[in-house]
């Protein structure tokens, strides 16, 4: 969907918002130090990432915010990631609501090394956090955990729903 109106971008990432918010909501502090490979990012690194690149991608587009403190360091609380998530990603809407004006959204700018709309700019942003929204929740059952269903429920409470999910 491209967004012809602020308030359709903030109405879709107040709703992407809270789906990582139950993401993140479901870490555990040792769940943080899961990884795919021994080199790759932690769980906890991902989950950080998108919460402190939130005020980094749209500073550069133009959008006044705080930056997040001690954004180098991955915090190993849970909690606080989850809790600094859901700070960021409401200052962010009331950021963009607030410096943005519909006619905003068809203006274009540089962004990596490509002309593209503030509109397409914005669904950049939620599709970044969806992009790794989707790794964390591999990672998450390799932590042995259950992780929420983002889209649909996880195949957990499929039985819930009277459907038997053979392996593959």
């Amino acid at each position: 969907m491209m967004y012809v109106t602020v308030k359709d971008f903030i109405r879709e990432w107040q709703r992407e918002a809270m789906l990582t918010q139950k993401v993140l909501d479901g870490l555990t502090d040792a769940s943080l130090n899961q990884k795919v490979y021994p080199e790759g990012r932690t769980l906890g690194r991902i989950a950080w990432h998108i919460t402190t690149n939130i005020p980094d991608y749209l500073t550069q587009f133009g959008i006044k915010m705080k930056k997040v403190e001690n954004a180098e360091n991955v915090p190993s609380s849970a909690k606080e990631i989850a809790e600094t998530f859901k700070r960021v990603s409401e200052e962010a809407s009331q950021a963009i609501e607030q410096q943005w004006s519909d006619d905003s959204l068809s203006q274009t700018q540089i962004a990596f090394g490509r002309e593209e709309t503030n509109a397409q700019i914005l669904m950049g942003l939620i599709k970044h956090i969806i992009h790794h929204r989707g790794q964390m929740t591999v990672l998450i059952r390799q932590a042995g955990l259950k992780p929420f269903g983002v889209y649909g429920p996880p195949k957990e409470d499929w039985v819930h729903l009277g459907v038997d999910i053979p392996p593959l």
